[in-house]
C-alpha cells in the first residue's frame, strides 16, 4: 500500500479511535485531537505542490482484478487542488468546531466520526481512477452527509432534509453508476486514464450519448443544479460547521470535479457544451434571484452557493469547446481560458463561502438567530465580524481588492467568448450572466449592510450582541486574508496550481512546460468585462436603495408551483401509494405469503424451463425401480393424503410421522444409514413435541372452506410438486460440470476420515457450521439483549 492510499484510508482509521478518545478524555473536546487528522493530510498533499499537469502520479493497488476494479490512484494538479481544498477547509472547520460545537451537550463522537468518515470519501472520490472505486467513494459521501445534515435529528426539519438531500443524491449517484457502466461496456475498461486515451472510441460507440446524460444526471444532483438544486437549502439544518464544509467548500463541488475530469473524455461536442452551459446559467440566474428575498442568513448563503456552483458548471461547458474536432489553435486558447477560470473561482468560491458561512455561525452562536429581520447595527459591537463579512461579500460579489472579482472578470471574459465565437445562439450567456451576476450583488449587499449597518434591535435578540471568541475567527480570518491574497499573487498561484490543474481538464492544447493561460492582470483597461462590472455596481446599488420598491414581485411566484412543493407531494404520494399496495399483500397471513412465495417460484422455475427448452430427461442413466421401493412410495402417497382429509389433530400428527419415517426407508436402500438414524430421531422428537403442543389446544373444529380457497391451494400443491419433479428429470440430462461428488470420494486422503460424511460436516463445511454459530450466537445475543431492556423498562418509573 502507498503513502496515497494511505492517505486516503487514514480518516476511516481514525473513525474507531474517536469513540474511546471522547470517553476517555471528558475535560477536553474531541475536536483537538480530530485536528491532527485534517492537518497532516494538508500538509501531506501540500508536500507534493507544484505538481505539473505532465507529470501525474498513478498507484495501482490490486482488488478485484478479475472485474477490473482496483484501487488506483490518480493524482495530477486537479485531483491536488481538490485534496488541498478538502484537507485545509477540513483543518479550518474542525478548528472552528472546537468553539461552536459544546462538548457538554451534544455527542462529539458521533460528529467526528461522520465528519471523518466524509473526509475520506471525498479524498477518495478525487484521488480515484477506478470508475467503480469512485463510485463506492461517492456515495459514501451522501451516506455522511446524510448524517451530518440530521445530527440534530430532534428537528424534524433536520431529518426532513436529511432524507432529501439523500434521496436526491442517491438517485443522480445510481444514474451516474449505470453511466460508468456505459463507458466501460464502450472502452473495455472502469479506468478514467483509459477511457481518455480511448476518448475517440468512447465517442463512435452507440452508448456514448445515453452514458453522457446519465454521468452528467449525477454531476447535476451532487452539485445542486437546476432542478436538483433544491435540497441544498434544506440541507441548512445541519450545524454551521457542517453547512461551511459540506455545502459550500467540498461535497457539493463532487459534480464539478466530475465534469472536469471526464472533460477530455466527453467534451468537444454540442451536446456536452449546451447541456452544462445551459443548465449552469439557469442556475446561476435562478439561484440568485431567489437569495434575494431570504430573510434566514444560512438560507441566502444556501442559493448563493448554488448559483455560484451553477456559474463554475457554465465555465467548465464553455471550456469544453475547446476540444471541438477542427478547432484552431488560436480559438482553443480562448476557450481555455473558461477552464482556468472553473479553477480559479472554485478555489475562490470555497475561500470566501467557507468565510461567510462561519461569519454566519458567529452570528447565529453569538445572538441566538439568523434572522435578518432581526439584526443590524452590530458594526459597532462586532468590529472583526464585520470586516470578515465585507471582504468574504465583497468577493463574491467580484469586487477588488479580493480575488472573486478576478475569477469573475474571467467568468464574463468566457461567457463574451462563447458569444464571440458562436454568434447570436450565445447571446443569451452573457446576458442572462450578468442580469444574475446583478442579482448577486444585490445579495451581497443586502448581507452586509442589513446585518451589520442601520439600527440595533437589542430586545428582539436571544443573546445580547457582542464579539465572537478569538478562537472562533481564527479560521474565517485566515480564509478572509486568503480571499485578498489571491488578488495580490494570482500568478504564483496560477503557476504552480491554477494553470496545471486546467491543464489536466482541456489536455493537448499546450506543450510540456508552456502555460495555458497567460498572465492574470488586474487591470485591462477599458473593455467589455469593465462595462459588465460597472454596470453591476451602479444598477446594483439602485436595486439595494430601492428593494423595498421591487422586492414585491417574489410575492406574484406561485408557492404551490414550486420544485419544493412538487418533490413534497410526489414523495407524499409515493408513501400513500406504497402503503396502500402494502396493505394489499402484507395481511397478516402466512398463507398469504407462502401463496406469494410459492406462486412466484412456480412461475420462475417452470418459466425458465420452458422459455430455455431445458426439459430433456435422460432415463438410460438413471437405476432400476423396484417394486419395494414404489410400495413404500405408494404408502407416503397414502399417508400425505390422509394427513389432508384428516379432521382429527392425532390423526393428521401420525400421517405425518409416517411420511417421515417413510422417507428414512429410502436412506436405507439407498445404504446411507446415518441419515436414516437421523431422519428418525428427528421424527421421533418432532411427533413428540406435535403431541405435547396440541394437547393444550381445544378440539378441531370442522369449517367450511370456500372453493376458491381449495382451488388455490390445489393449483399451487400441483404446481409445486409438478415443476420440482420436472426440474429434478431435466437436470438428469444436463451435466454441464463434473460431478462434485468426486471431490468428496477423496475424503481419506484430503481429510484424513473414513466416513465421508462426517467429513463433508466437519472438515469441508467446518467454516460454514463456524458461521452458522455465529448468527446463532448474535440472534441470542439481540433476543438477550432485548429482554433486558424489556426488564428495565418494566422496573423503571
Amino acid at each position: 500500500m502507498t503513502s496515497l492510499h494511505l492517505a486516503i484510508l487514514t480518516p476511516f482509521l481514525a473513525m474507531p479511535i474517536v469513540p474511546f478518545l471522547y470517553r476517555g478524555f471528558r475535560r477536553i473536546h474531541t475536536g483537538w485531537f480530530v485536528l491532527f487528522v485534517p492537518l497532516l493530510l494538508f500538509f501531506y498533499f501540500l508536500r507534493h505542490f507544484p505538481l505539473s499537469a505532465e507529470e501525474p502520479a498513478v498507484l495501482v493497488l490490486p482488488w478485484i482484478p478479475q472485474l477490473g476494479v482496483d484501487f488506483a490512484v490518480y493524482a495530477d494538479a486537479l485531483s491536488l487542488l481538490f485534496a488541498l481544498i478538502i484537507t485545509g477547509m477540513g483543518a479550518l472547520v474542525v478548528f472552528y468546531s472546537i468553539f461552536y460545537m459544546s462538548k457538554e451537550r451534544e455527542a462529539l463522537h458521533n460528529f467526528y466520526v461522520y465528519l471523518l468518515c466524509f473526509l475520506g470519501a471525498m479524498l477518495g472520490v478525487v484521488l480515484s481512477d477506478n470508475l467503480i472505486v469512485l463510485y463506492l467513494f461517492w456515495e459514501l459521501t451522501s451516506l455522511s452527509s446524510f448524517l451530518l445534515i440530521a445530527f440534530w435529528f430532534q428537528r424534524a426539519k433536520s431529518r426532513q432534509g436529511a432524507v432529501k438531500a439523500l434521496l436526491i443524491t442517491l438517485f443522480g449517484g445510481f444514474s451516474m453508476f449505470l453511466g460508468f457502466l456505459m463507458v466501460a461496456e464502450a472502452t473495455g475498461s472502469f479506468s478514467i486514464r483509459h477511457i481518455i486515451a480511448h476518448a475517440a472510441l468512447l465517442k463512435e460507440h452507440g452508448l456514448f450519448l445515453p452514458a453522457m446524460l446519465l454521468i452528467l444526471l449525477g454531476a447535476f444532483a451532487k452539485s445542486a443544479q437546476f432542478p436538483f438544486y433544491i435540497w441544498l437549502p434544506d440541507a441548512m439544518e445541519a450545524p454551521t460547521p457542517i453547512s461551511a464544509y459540506l455545502h459550500s467548500a467540498t461535497m457539493v463541488k463532487a459534480g464539478l470535479y466530475l465534469v472536469a475530469r471526464l472533460t477530455p473524455a466527453f467534451g468537444g461536442g454540442d451536446v456536452w457544451f449546451w447541456v452544462i452551459t445551459a443548465v449552469g446559467i439557469v442556475t446561476l440566474l435562478w439561484a440568485s434571484f431567489l437569495a434575494v428575498r431570504q430573510i434566514d442568513l444560512k438560507a441566502m448563503l444556501a442559493f448563493s452557493t448554488v448559483s455560484q456552483l451553477g456559474l463554475i458548471m457554465s465555465l467548465l461547458g464553455i471550456a469544453s469547446l475547446a476540444l471541438a474536432p477542427g478547432m484552431p489553435e488560436t480559438r482553443a486558447k480562448l476557450f481555455a481560458a473558461a477552464a482556468f477560470a472553473a479553477v480559479f473561482h472554485l478555489l475562490n468560491h470555497s475561500v470566501f463561502k467557507g468565510s461567510l458561512f462561519m461569519v454566519v455561525g458567529i452570528l447565529d452562536h453569538e445572538l441566538g438567530t439568523r434572522d435578518i429581520r432581526k439584526l443590524g447595527g452590530l458594526m459597532g459591537v462586532m468590529p472583526v465580524s464585520f470586516t470578515l463579512a465585507v471582504i468574504g461579500a465583497f468577493s463574491m460579489a467580484g469586487l477588488p481588492p479580493f480575488g472573486g472579482f478576478l475569477s469573475k472578470e474571467l467568468f464574463f471574459t468566457g461567457t463574451l467568448t462563447a458569444l464571440k465565437e458562436l454568434s447570436w445562439p450565445a447571446i443569451w450567456i452573457p446576458v442572462l450572466a450578468w442580469l444574475a451576476s446583478l442579482f448577486t450583488f444585490v445579495y451581497c449587499m443586502i448581507l452586509v449592510f442589513r446585518t451589520f449597518t442601520g439600527r440595533q434591535q437589542t430586545a428582539l435578540l436571544d443573546k445580547p450582541p457582542h464579539e465572537a471568541p478569538a478562537g472562533m475567527l481564527m479560521p474565517p480570518v485566515i480564509l478572509s486574508a486568503l480571499a485578498i491574497l489571491f488578488f495580490f499573487v494570482p500568478n504564483a498561484l496560477s503557476a504552480h496550481l491554477l494553470d496545471p490543474a486546467a491543464k489536466t481538464i482541456l489536455p493537448g492544447l499546450a506543450a510540456p512546460g508552456e502555460p495555458l493561460f497567460g498572465h492574470v492582470s488586474h487591470w485591462h483597461g477599458p473593455s467589455p468585462e469593465l462595462a459588465m462590472t460597472l454596470g453591476i455596481v451602479l444598477f446594483g446599488v439602485f436595486l439595494f436603495r430601492h428593494l423595498p420598491k421591487w422586492s414585491g414581485i417574489y410575492d406574484h411566484l406561485p408557492r404551490k408551483w414550486t420544485l419544493n412543493t412538487a418533490f413534497d407531494k410526489s414523495l407524499l404520494g409515493l408513501e400513500k401509494l406504497s402503503s396502500r399496495l402494502t396493505a394489499r399483500y402484507m395481511t397478516g397471513y402466512i398463507r398469504h405469503y407462502l401463496s406469494y412465495i410459492l406462486g412466484f417460484m412456480i412461475l420462475l422455475v417452470g418459466g425458465a424451463l420452458l422459455l430455455l427448452n431445458a426439459f430433456h430427461p435422460d432415463p438410460s442413466g438413471g437405476a432400476r425401480v423396484e417394486a419395494y421401493e414404489l410400495a413404500v412410495a405408494l404408502c407416503i402417497v397414502v399417508s400425505a393424503y390422509f394427513l389432508l382429509i384428516s379432521r382429527s389433530r392425532l390423526t393428521s400428527i401420525i400421517a405425518l410421522s409416517a411420511v417421515g419415517l417413510l422417507v428414512s426407508l429410502y436412506y436405507i436402500f439407498f445404504r446411507a444409514p446415518d441419515l436414516a438414524l437421523t431422519q428418525l430421531v428427528v421424527e421421533t422428537i418432532s411427533t413428540a413435541l406435535f403431541l405435547l403442543c396440541f394437547y393444550f389446544l381445544p378440539k378441531l373444529q370442522h369449517v367450511e372452506v370456500p372453493r376458491s380457497f381449495r382451488l388455490t391451494n390445489l393449483v399451487l400443491s400441483v404446481g409445486v410438486g409438478l415443476v420440482f419433479t420436472l426440474l429434478g428429470l431435466a437436470v438428469t440430462g444436463h451435466r454441464l460440470f463434473e460431478p462434485i461428488s468426486r471431490y468428496y470420494e477423496n475424503a481419506k486422503e484430503l481429510a484424513g476420515a473414513n466416513n465421508i460424511v462426517n467429513a463433508i460436516l466437519v472438515d469441508f463445511r467446518g467454516f460454514d457450521t463456524m458461521l452458522e454459530i455465529v448468527v446463532l450466537f448474535t440472534a441470542g445475543l439481540g433476543v438477550f439483549t432485548l429482554i433486558r431492556f424489556r426488564n428495565r423498562r418494566r422496573h423503571e418509573p
